[in-house]
This record gives structure tokens, sequence and C-alpha cells, in this order.
């Protein structure tokens, strides 16, 4: 069990919910400000900066993710009729200024979600420090409840289990057999899950999840955008996995990214673009199943998380209770 974090008992004051997600470029020439953001102001080598606005361009010069997020955050205030902001990590709105709306709004109480079912300190862990560093210059006295991971939230596994369902019926449909299915996630360094982090673990639990419901009796893992780093980031890639299968004579595979939510240069291009020619390329035709960008499933699952957090008295609210604190931070 992870500390709780410090909230007063008292509540009744005016909660607003924050959902927090990486955060992307607007416009191709916002990239190069973008990368120093992500790299906390290491510049990358010019030519790897070349070669990212190029991906972007392969997607129309920008990413959907603002967007998206934006969608997803008005559906949850519809469910939940209290206030819902965004906040992005690396790019506008940047937390801070999500954390001053929310507090010019009234708001004193918060709860915050982050876009990233499964827990990595790489991840969570500096969306914590950033927004406790933003409370700390916003509004010190601000109450906040944290959700550490929501990685087998049965609303998210559902939400998944339909999108996967869709476009594995529609594959199978067009192809008059099976066709295997690859659970995908972020990678991350090799050192963070030596280290004691549960992110890899996490993965694999909603992806064995997502396959049960769908009845899957096979599936296989991988991890795909390992960073442009010398240091070695956990696999195995969907490179791989694809090499495997087409050494096998499969023809056919469903990728099932279940490490992110929305759409973005990671889907739209890392997938999309590179792992369809990639598997091209070797006879093997790479199916996608669709983000949960605008899904109502999803929309009904944040409300779920968000509800036994805040409103925990209701019948029913805490069987989906995450916890909080400092664990994987």
């Amino acid at each position: 069990m992870m500390a709780q974090e410090s909230i007063p008992q008292n509540r009744s004051g005016r909660w607003g919910v924050l959902l927090l997600a990486h955060g992307a470029p607007d416009k191709l020439e916002d990239v190069p400000e973008f990368l120093l953001n992500v790299r906390g102001g290491r510049a990358l080598p010019e030519p790897m900066v070349k070669e990212i606005m190029r991906r972007y361009s392969l997607i129309g010069g920008e990413s959907p993710l603002l967007r998206l997020t934006t969608l997803q955050a008005e559906a949850l205030a519809k469910l939940i009729a209290r206030p819902v902001y965004v906040g992005m990590r690396n790019w506008k709105p940047f937390i801070p200024e999500a954390v001053g709306r929310l507090c010019g709004d009234g708001v004193d109480r918060m709860l915050a979600v982050c876009l990233a079912p499964q827990n990595s300190r790489t991840s969570i862990g500096l969306y914590r420090k950033y927004l406790l560093d933003a409370i700390a210059q916003v509004q010190p006295g601000l109450a906040l409840d944290f959700v550490e991971s929501w990685h087998d939230h049965p609303g998210l596994i559902e939400a998944f289990r339909e999108r996967v369902a869709a476009t594995l019926g529609r594959a199978r449909e067009e192809t008059g057999g099976p066709v295997p299915v690859i659970f995908t996630a972020h990678s991350v360094p090799e050192r963070t899950i030596a280290e004691g982090d549960a992110y890899e673990q996490q993965v694999r639990e909603t992806a064995a999840l997502v396959a049960r419901a769908l009845g899957l009796a096979e599936y296989r893992v991988a991890f795909q955008s390992q960073g442009i780093t010398a240091e070695k980031w956990i696999g195995p890639t969907v490179e791989s996995q694809i090499d495997e299968l087409a050494r096998a004579h499969v023809k056919d595979v469903l990728l099932a990214p279940v490490g992110f939510v929305s759409d973005h240069v990671e889907i739209l291009y890392d997938i999309d673009v590179l792992f369809r020619a990639y598997g091209k390329a070797r006879g093997v035709a790479v199916w996608r199943s669709e983000s949960l960008n605008a899904s109502p499933r999803f929309a009904a699952a944040l409300a779920s998380l968000v509800t036994a957090r805040i409103e925990p008295e209701l019948p029913g609210a805490c069987q989906n209770f995450v916890d909080t604190g400092t664990g994987g931070a």
C-alpha cells in the first residue's frame, strides 16, 4: 500500500479535476522549442531535430494531442458536473498555467489524473514534480489528491477492449483467418525497471486484462518509441516481434497500443508510418486498433475513477479506488 497524500479531512471544498498529459507541438516550427522542454533545456543534435520535424511533417505538421485531450476533459466535465482542466508537461497549456486557471476559478481542492495509466517515475514521477512545483508557485494552500496509477481500472480495460475488438473483427473478416495481437506501450530505460519501477509490470497487467476481456488465448507485449540515447531501453521491440511473426509466415498482425489514450506522434508516426512500412517490407500487414481519443467508454472510465476519489460516500464509488502517494515517483 502506497502512502496517502496529506489531504484535509474536510471534503466540502470546491473540487476541480486536472488532466495531465505530455504535451505536443501545435505546429511544425514549434518542434525545436518543444524538444528543449522535453529534455530539460538540453539541445539535441541538429540532425535529430530535423528528423523529428520530418516525422511531424508526415502526420500533418502538428499533433492532435491537445485537441483530443480537451475533448476528453469536456466529456468528463459533463459526466461529473465539475470543472475539468488540462495541463501539459512540455507544451501549452503548461501545468502552472492550468493550476492558475483552476485557482482563479475558486477551486480549492484538486484531483490530478495523469493520462498515462501505467506508473513510471520517468513519466508519472515527473508529472507529480511539475505539479507540486506549480502549486508551490501559484497556490501553496491548494489541497491535492493525485491518482498514482489506474492501469487495471475496469472501465479503462473495457474501453481498450471495445477498440481492439472492433479492429480485430475487421481484420479477421478481411483476412479470413486468425490475426495475432501485439499490445504496445512506450519503452523506458532498462535501469528504471532494474531500480524497482513498476511500469513494465503494470503494462503487462493491462495487456493481460484486455486480452482476457477479448478472450485471447495468445498475445504478445512489445515496447515502442525507444529514446535516442546510448543506454538500453526495455523490450522486446515491436520490430523484433514483427520479425518473429514474419519468420513464422504470418501475414497480418494487429498492434494495440494500451500505454496511450490519445493519438500523437508515437501512434500516428511510429505505428502508422514506421511499423507499417517495416511490416510491409517483410510481407506482414500491420493493423492498429483505434486510440481511445473521444471514446464514450473512456470518458465513463475517467468519470468512475474521479467520482470514486471525490465522492467516496456514494454507493459503489469505492469499488474502483486507486491509491495515491509517493510510490514510483
